[in-house]
């Protein structure tokens, strides 16, 4: 057996969950937990028909969790937590989540200028509304 498979296998007395377990503590359905699994982002061992889940997958689906809460793609999520298990050597997961978040914060802060922009039009139309009701009210008066 390959030193990584040594590496990645579970002792037999390690903690495991169901896929149960994990939806609940993550409040997450099942379903949504099967679709990372079909994604690659966590792969459970098997036993009989039933999903066995390690601390690693664990690990693995609040790494996926958080990464979405940040904006990032499922592809770049997965990405960085299958480099987040390389070798010891952080500096290129490092590196490669700085581009990632520069760029999606990049986006943020291009939404975030185009959302101001629609709401000064949206402030501008308001206030020309409320010109013209003003008017037509000072015209009924008069």
């Amino acid at each position: 057996m390959p030193a990584a498979a040594v590496s990645q296998a579970s002792p037999p007395s390690a903690v495991t969950y169901t896929i149960g377990e994990l939806a609940r503590e993550f409040d997450l359905t099942t379903r949504a937990i099967r679709f990372y699994e079909d994604c690659g982002l966590i792969t459970p061992q098997r036993s009989g028909r039933n999903r066995v889940y390690t601390a690693r997958d664990r690990t693995r689906l609040k790494l996926t969790l958080r990464g979405k809460r940040l904006g990032l793609t499922l592809a770049e999520v997965k990405e960085l937590v299958d480099m987040y298990e390389s070798p010891r050597d952080t500096q290129p997961q490092l590196k490669k989540f700085l581009v990632v978040l520069a760029a999606h914060r990049a986006q943020l802060e291009q939404q975030m200028a185009d959302l101001d922009a629609t709401l000064d039009e949206v402030r501008a139309h308001e206030k020309e509304a409320r010109r013209l009701l003003a008017e037509g009210e000072r015209r009924k008066a008069g």
